[in-house]
């Protein structure tokens, strides 16, 4: 399990799938993200990011029923894997050890 193979956008992306789970698909995503940033969030880069977080394993998918809203179309569902979420734990563990390496002098500095 190597965490250098996941990009910063990719890691948003995931934390998105997991917190929006069971009904994370890329519009709900996006809208996730840019509520959460501020930024602009494109759905063309959501869905990119997630084939490559499907492709390394750390996300699943199925399609979901067919619904008017979307005329009759299916959404594509996703869920973060077991693979994927010990990604985001490792992941978390290591900003959590730096950060817990910045003195509260040095943050208090920063105000």
């Amino acid at each position: 399990m190597r965490r250098s193979d996941l990009g910063e956008f990719e890691e948003v992306v995931l934390l998105a799938v997991a917190a929006l789970s069971p009904n994370a698909y890329t519009v709900a995503i996006a809208e996730e993200l840019e509520r959460e940033t501020g930024n602009m969030v494109t759905s063309g880069a959501v869905h990119a990011a997630m084939q490559r977080l499907e492709q390394k394993g750390y996300l699943k998918s199925v399609w979901g029923e067919a619904t008017a809203e979307r005329g009759g179309r299916r959404k594509r569902l996703y869920a973060v894997t077991g693979l994927g979420g010990r990604i985001l734990e490792e992941a978390r563990a290591v900003r959590n050890r730096l950060w817990d390496r910045i003195l509260p002098a040095i943050r208090l500095e920063w105000n």
